[in-house]
């Protein structure tokens, strides 16, 4: 079975709405790294389509999720672990690998929407998401299960 990894923040989660929830006062407090706010990852609703879309996934591959927590947010690693747990369930039980350097991380696709930490030495194949090529959920879909979901 191939080894999939799929990234958090603005594959699963729309970082945007988690922006969206806070407070005026900790937006202001923390513009420029809003990473930072503590709870912000508690806050995000996911992607439209990402949940249906991961659980077609996990049935087809041994599905990884492979985000990255600010480093300066304890918060964010116990945030991150608590919507896995509420939004996803048991198709992602232990299956949530924080890392600042995902390329460590082997497997034969990584699905992520940027390049940093690591996502642009990944040694399978990164299908960027957002990008021209894969602007959202059902074009991911369509290239890994081939209309079969």
């Amino acid at each position: 079975m191939n080894v999939l990894y799929v990234d958090m923040d603005n594959v699963l989660v729309n970082f945007e709405s988690g922006i969206a929830r806070l407070d005026p006062e900790v937006r202001e407090a923390y513009e420029g790294h809003l990473d930072d706010a503590p709870g912000i990852f508690g806050l995000m609703d996911p992607v439209e389509g990402a949940l249906d879309a991961y659980a077609k996934l996990a049935r087809v591959f041994d599905t990884y999720i492979l985000s990255t927590a600010p480093w300066e947010n304890p918060s964010a690693w116990t945030d991150k672990l608590l919507w896995v747990k509420r939004q996803i369930g048991e198709p992602a039980r232990k299956r949530l690998i924080l890392t600042h350097h995902k390329n460590l991380n082997a497997g034969d696709y990584l699905i992520d929407d940027r390049t940093k930490h690591g996502a642009d030495r990944f040694s399978g194949e990164h299908i960027r998401f957002g990008s021209g090529r894969f602007p959202g959920w059902p074009e991911v879909l369509d290239y890994l299960l081939g209309g079969t979901d």
